[in-house]
């Protein structure tokens, strides 16, 4: 039997969580004001301190049966409308989202013990943002976009290469369109909480409430 306290560490001791704030760049303190602002400041910093894709969030909705679903996708575009990532519409997550319209996001920046929470109504993208979107993208993923018929069952191995050659014998040297199946999505945030890391698990936790067209704030216990 796998012995679980190498895959699982035990909780710090006091010294540990003295080392880890002590080691860890200082953090101003949380302001109050614009949240989208105050993301887009995290965002900055986490693309100078993540590994990869300070970008990726987790993406979670609830399929026709009630189950929630959770994956990770990448945050394309963000402004005061909200946040925008991009799918095939026929896969698992762009079924759920036509059909329940409301999503939760998850930001975690290990590198800066910070999260970002966030919940709020779905909508789609105009198709003059999913083109100009689409267009940017490098080709071999703009074919990729037509070749795979993404969350449903692949009979055999191959089946995803040959769609790829074919996709691409199809289109040879020309512009790759966008596929109608292919599109984005905006969540429109109703609340967005932001963690940050503080000794003895005593975390910092603010919340931006959208009301009146207005934002409001509060804060959490840990």
């Amino acid at each position: 039997m796998t012995d679980k306290t190498d895959l699982i560490p035990p909780s710090p001791a006091e010294a540990d969580y003295v080392k880890q704030v002590t080691e860890a760049e200082p953090l101003p303190l949380l302001p109050e004001g614009d949240p989208i602002a105050l993301f887009e400041t995290w965002l900055t910093a986490a693309h100078k301190s993540e590994p990869n894709d300070g970008n990726a969030m987790a993406l979670a909705t609830v399929d026709e049966a009630g189950m929630p679903d959770v994956r990770m996708v990448l945050l394309k575009d963000v402004d005061a409308h909200g946040f925008v990532f991009y799918t095939n519409l026929q896969s698992a997550k762009g079924r759920e989202l036509a059909a329940n319209p409301v999503a939760a996001l998850l930001f975690h920046w290990k590198s800066l013990r910070r999260q970002v929470r966030v919940r709020g109504t779905i909508t789609p993208v105009s198709d003059a943002e999913a083109d100009a979107y689409f267009a940017s993208r490098a080709r071999h993923s703009q074919i990729g976009a037509w070749a795979s018929d993404q969350s449903r069952t692949m009979e055999e191995p191959l089946a995803l290469g040959k769609r790829v050659a074919e996709a691409g014998l199809r289109f040879g040297l020309g512009k790759v369109p966008r596929p109608p199946h292919w599109s984005g999505f905006r969540l429109t945030p109703q609340s967005i909480e932001f963690w940050r890391d503080r000794p003895f698990r005593l975390h910092e936790r603010l919340v931006f409430d959208h009301q009146d067209g207005g934002w409001t704030t509060r804060r959490l216990f840990p």
